[in-house]
């Protein structure tokens, strides 16, 4: 078997000329690279250089050396690629996080991982809890970032930071002139319309006796355009509520219980690439920094 080692030292005695210069460049003694070269032209059963000065190469010398240059630089490409994977300088992240993660705390993080390692490739999904939690279950994605999943599925939840509900109406709608947080009671008599971020918080995703919304939107920008349209009041997340617009406002609801936990969905038992551990480390400083 030829070994990758004994043809660096091939080329780099066919380039050098002779054994003195090859064994410094190399680092080595100069009867090592002599005895690597012997062996070398052993195992192919022919010589590669035309006398023992090696200044000259026989004809195969010459093509090994060609073969053997290619060979190298491959070799050394791959294992550069592999220290940058291992360091997280290179590879692809795949992420699905809900709505108002993807639009107020990754782009930031993003742009600045991607002007630093210039090799990686990212891919953003941006979905409601549920989904991303089906996401990172089947592998399509490798970290998730929403609500906390279920006990029984086969994800792992790091807990972030916990961001409370806000009720979102028109400036004009009687509830955005409360000054007071609003309790459920004041919710009642008016129609709210539903969507997936308040699934399983109790009385603020209906506007019914029977726990139905007459009106549910899943997508946020629609969401408030129903809003904005006098179509009724929403609940979401706080995250949610930072660039609604001018005509809009959120108000604090009067319920500890009215908030959800975020953080990152991973499958149980894997472990995480390196490039989804810097993403991560990222994500975390900056909830820190901010006090979200």
């Amino acid at each position: 078997m030829i070994r990758t080692q004994a043809l660096r030292v091939f080329v780099t005695t066919a380039d050098c000329g002779n054994i003195r210069d090859a064994a410094k460049s190399l680092g080595r003694t100069d009867s090592a690279v002599s005895m690597t070269l012997k062996q070398l032209e052993a195992t192919l059963g022919a010589p590669l250089f035309e006398s023992d000065r090696k200044h000259s190469l026989t004809a195969l010398g010459l093509e090994v050396r060609k073969l053997a240059r290619d060979l190298l630089r491959e070799h050394d490409r791959t294992i550069e690629r592999i220290h940058a994977l291992a360091a997280g300088r290179e590879g692809v992240l795949r992420v699905a996080a809900v709505p108002s993660v993807a639009a107020q705390l990754l782009p930031e993080i993003l742009s600045a991982m991607l002007g630093e390692f210039p090799g990686i490739r990212i891919e953003l999904v941006d979905t409601d809890s549920a989904s991303m939690h089906a996401l990172v279950e089947t592998g399509e994605v490798e970290v998730g970032i929403g609500g906390r999943p279920a006990a029984n599925s086969g994800l792992h939840f790091d807990a972030l930071f916990n961001d409370p509900f806000r009720l979102v109406c028109r400036k004009d709608h009687p509830l955005a002139r409360h000054e007071r947080p609003l309790t459920r009671q004041d919710l009642r008599p008016h129609r709210l319309i539903s969507n997936n971020s308040t699934a399983g918080i109790s009385g603020f995703d209906a506007d019914a006796p029977d726990g139905v919304s007459a009106l549910s939107a899943r997508n946020v920008i629609s969401l408030l355009a129903l809003v904005r349209a006098g179509a009724g009041a929403a609940i979401l997340p706080a995250l949610a509520t930072r660039t609604i617009d001018s005509e809009l406002c959120a108000v604090e609801l009067d319920d500890a219980s009215a908030l959800r936990t975020v953080g990152f969905a991973l499958r149980r038992g894997g472990n995480p690439s390196p490039i989804c551990r810097e993403f991560q480390g990222r994500l975390v400083a900056m909830v820190q920094a901010t006090g979200i």
